[in-house]
């Protein structure tokens, strides 16, 4: 299971003053960090970037890149600054993400192709609302898979992105026990090995104790490994969270287990 680090977002005082002034020290040492934590890739969230989206992506694309050759996953809603990410990222990059939202099958889908990257698919309406369960989320995965394919996507670039919903939500566990299903089916549903990556931040979203919050988000990881989920994206910074995805893929993982190899 890989780990993608979340902790790179615009949202942080810090990393947008950075952008804002081109600075790249606090993004390199926050990657950094990150990397020595155990992050199996970056997705860089800058947001919507209304300002300069261009060159403020291509900042931080060579700002990330200049301390990491790991894969990257471009997190904008903003096409221009997308692409500008794609021509500036060298190695591997991932496109977070798109939906049957119109503008982003119009405007993101098509560079996947355009850049032969992969490309995270949500499980979301085209209103961007999320589905209310297993059903409805399998519904809206075979009309993505079909807008996908249409658009002349290879499968082996898709990537589905369940949707992990808030826990405070007022459904929110049974929601997010549907999506352990969603992802053990998807495969029989659309007829290849589907990859899957979940928000795993998701989970606690809003107002809560920060400590019982990392352990929702621990207990909850083992039961997305052992459902078949391909990627994690969280905080790599929360280190029992890390310690405990390991830990996932020694005991699910086909390599005779050994204690010096763990």
């Amino acid at each position: 299971m890989m780990l993608v680090s979340d902790n790179l977002q615009i949202t942080h005082p810090d990393i947008d003053r950075a952008v804002r002034t081109l600075d790249p020290a606090p993004i390199q040492d926050l990657v950094r960090r990150c990397v020595a934590a155990g992050a199996d890739a970056i997705d860089i969230n800058s947001g919507p970037l209304v300002r300069e989206p261009e060159k403020k992506m291509a900042f931080l694309v060579a700002a990330v890149r200049s301390v990491t050759d790991l894969p990257v996953f471009l997190d904008t809603t903003n096409p221009k600054a997308m692409e500008a990410g794609l021509r500036a990222a060298k190695g591997r990059t991932v496109i977070n993400g798109f939906s049957l939202e119109p503008a982003k099958l119009e405007y993101i889908l098509p560079l996947a192709g355009k850049y032969d990257v992969d490309i995270i698919g949500y499980l979301l309406y085209p209103n961007s609302h999320v589905p209310g369960d297993e059903s409805e989320r399998l519904g809206v995965a075979v009309t993505l898979f079909e807008a996908f394919q249409k658009a002349g996507g290879n499968p082996e670039r898709l990537i589905i992105d369940p949707i992990v919903a808030p826990v405070m939500w007022e459904n929110g566990n049974r929601q997010n026990m549907a999506i352990l299903s969603v992802i053990r089916t998807l495969p029989d549903l659309l007829g290849f090995p589907v990859r899957t990556v979940a928000g795993l931040s998701n989970l606690t979203t809003g107002p809560g104790p920060r400590d019982r919050k990392r352990r929702l988000e621990a207990a909850y990881l083992p039961m997305l490994a052992e459902a078949g989920l391909t990627m994690a994206l969280m905080n790599v910074l929360h280190t029992e969270t890390v310690q405990t995805a390991r830990a996932c893929e020694a005991l699910i993982g086909d390599r005779i287990f050994t204690w010096a190899g763990w």
